[in-house]
């Protein structure tokens, strides 16, 4: 019994150690691309360990999301919220698009707006909106 019992905890963390093996990190992902980039640079000796060093120190670019969750926390901070005051002022603030809306919506609302586009109904209003965003 204990040896069947220590051959299925061995063969669990045999197969969880294959797990994490093939498994790559962030870290691993940021070397690998680093590593890339200094070799397409053909960077050698202390260049290519310097370079090495501060890309694998810089942090990522912040994706827009990231960077509107950012502001919108700062400008909760800001006003001291709260609770349901807070939650619903971060659900307000990256609702809304800082930029604006962008080209193609902008297109998008025009050819909705258009008096033609408000009168047509199924396949006809698919085509016109179609050549509409297409200009």
């Amino acid at each position: 019994m204990k040896t069947l019992l220590v051959s299925i905890v061995l063969f669990a963390c045999s197969i969880n150690a294959i797990a994490m093996a093939q498994v790559n990190t962030t870290q691993q992902d940021k070397m690998k691309t680093c590593n890339t980039e200094a070799s397409s640079k053909q960077l050698k000796g202390e260049a290519r360990t310097a370079f090495m060093s501060n890309c694998l120190k810089s942090k990522p670019t912040l994706t827009a999301q990231q960077n509107k969750m950012k502001t919108c926390n700062e400008d909760a901070a800001k006003k001291e919220l709260a609770g349901d005051a807070r939650r619903t002022f971060m659900s307000n603030c990256l609702k809304a698009d800082a930029n604006g809306l962008t080209s193609q919506q902008n297109k998008m609302k025009t050819c909705n707006a258009k008096p033609e586009a408000i009168k047509l109904k199924g396949d006809a209003r698919k085509a016109f909106m179609k050549a509409c965003l297409s200009n």
